[in-house]
């Protein structure tokens, strides 16, 4: 099973030059200075910065982080990320279920279901860097991506119930769950603050945590068995909880760029960027819970 998410290059909506303009645009003549001390930094989760949306023309016009806003126009909701997020975690988990029922993992149709379900995630991970490398979100792009990731999904899933542990399916879809809700309450509880330090220790994590998985998959490839060890037995397990954390804390920066988005005026088309965010964030968590799920049983 795959552990890699794009998702980890987004910084905020904004992502040209590491400015904190909307997409990259600069502010119109007389308009207020965008990209000011510390978002030129980079990092979108730092206090006390400008308005990342100020171009947009329906934006709130104070471009002060943190000042009262009211909101007008075509801007992003809530509401709008919400049923943008719901369909496309809906494709994901229709496609899902249709390759879960459609290519069995039964023996003699294990190689042609796998071999469907590779070349399914390999399209995903292409369309997913597209979108994370485009200035604009694309609706149709996402939702391709969900539906390929949901074929992926579909067929191991299957075959994680089928040959290692019979329902640890629906147990990593509650674990998943429960991860997400558990990091929305803590978020808005103010348990969780995301700030630069939580960003730059994320970022560095899941680096050191990708890097850690690739070394482990060349020396599989070119050594055999499952290379250094770091996805079976008391190893897995450890990296599987440290895979699941990440994915926590990826939620968090998540919820704080929607937070944002809504509250500074990002035009409402961004809820697609919001959306895709959230569905490859609970991909990555529901992943590493089906994985650690399936080594604690299978040890049994």
């Amino acid at each position: 099973m795959r552990s890699s998410n794009p998702v980890f290059s987004r910084r905020g909506f904004s992502r040209d030059n590491g400015t904190a303009g909307f997409n990259g645009q600069q502010p119109q003549a007389g308009g207020p200075a965008v990209g000011t001390a510390p978002y030129a930094t980079g990092n979108p989760y730092a206090e006390g910065a400008t308005n990342p949306y100020a171009t947009n023309p329906y934006a709130p016009q104070d471009t002060q982080l943190g000042a009262p806003q009211q909101a007008r126009g075509n801007v992003m909701t809530i509401d709008d990320v919400v049923s943008r997020t719901a369909m496309t975690l809906g494709t994901v988990v229709l496609t899902a279920v249709l390759s879960w029922l459609l290519l069995p993992v039964d023996p003699a149709n294990l190689g042609k279901s796998y071999g469907i379900a590779i070349g399914a995630a390999l399209v995903a991970l292409v369309l997913s860097l597209v979108q994370s490398f485009k200035r604009k979100p694309s609706p149709a792009l996402i939702l391709s991506y969900a539906a390929f990731e949901g074929v992926f999904l579909g067929v191991i899933s299957a075959a994680v119930s089928t040959y290692i542990a019979d329902g640890v399916v629906i147990q990593a879809v509650l674990g998943t769950m429960a991860v997400f809700a558990g990091v929305l309450i803590a978020y808005k509880m103010g348990w969780i603050r995301v700030n630069r330090r939580f960003y730059g220790f994320v970022m560095a994590a899941a680096m050191g945590f990708m890097l850690l998985m690739v070394t482990n998959l060349l020396f599989a490839v070119f050594a055999g068995g499952d290379g250094l060890g770091f996805r079976s037995g008391g190893l897995g397990i450890l990296f599987g909880v440290i895979g699941i954390i990440l994915g926590a804390c990826f939620l968090a920066l998540d919820f704080k760029q929607v937070e944002d988005g809504v509250t500074y005026g990002a035009p409402r088309e961004e809820a697609w960027l919001a959306a895709f965010g959230l569905t490859m964030t609970l991909v990555w968590i529901y992943l590493e819970m089906l994985r650690l799920l399936s080594i604690l049983q299978g040890d049994d």
